[in-house]
Parts: structure tokens; sequence; C-alpha cells
């Protein structure tokens, strides 16, 4: 697992209790999120990847699954990200 997602993933997890959370798994789909817990992730994503998320960058596609959200943080730092 790539830095990038690892750090993505251990965040996640914090929400996620025992489930052990794989990267391309919809946590949309799981139920764990809800309007606060999206806006954590936007806060954590932008804080921890030194990036500004944008309004077209809301979308449910960049944040469905640990690789969809490191996808995101690569087009928006240029670190490609495996």
């Amino acid at each position: 697992m790539k830095e990038n997602q690892a750090k993505i993933k251990t965040f996640l997890s914090k929400f996620f209790g025992n489930h052990d959370l794989q990267l391309d798994e919809d946590i949309f789909a799981l139920g764990f999120v809800n309007s606060m817990f999206a806006m954590q992730l936007v806060l954590f994503v932008e804080q921890e990847f030194q990036i500004s998320i944008e309004n077209e960058d809301l979308e449910f596609e960049n944040f469905r699954t640990i690789n969809s959200i490191a996808n995101l943080v690569e087009r928006k730092t240029g670190i490609l990200v495996q």
C-alpha cells in the first residue's frame, strides 16, 4: 500500500471500528458516512496533503473509496499514486 493510501486508510479506520476497509471499498455504501463525517474527511484531506478541495472536487466519486481519494490527492498535487 502506498503512503497516501495508508494515511487515508488510517484516518478512515478511526470511524469504521473493526471493519477492515479495503482500498476499493465504497465507504458510502457501507453506511458509515453522514454529512458531519464528510466534512471531517474533506478537512483531513486538505490538511494532511496540503491541498485545497474546490467545489468542483466535492463529488461522491472523488471520496467513495481509499483509491478514489488517493487519486484526487494525486491530481491536486501532481504526485503519482499507484
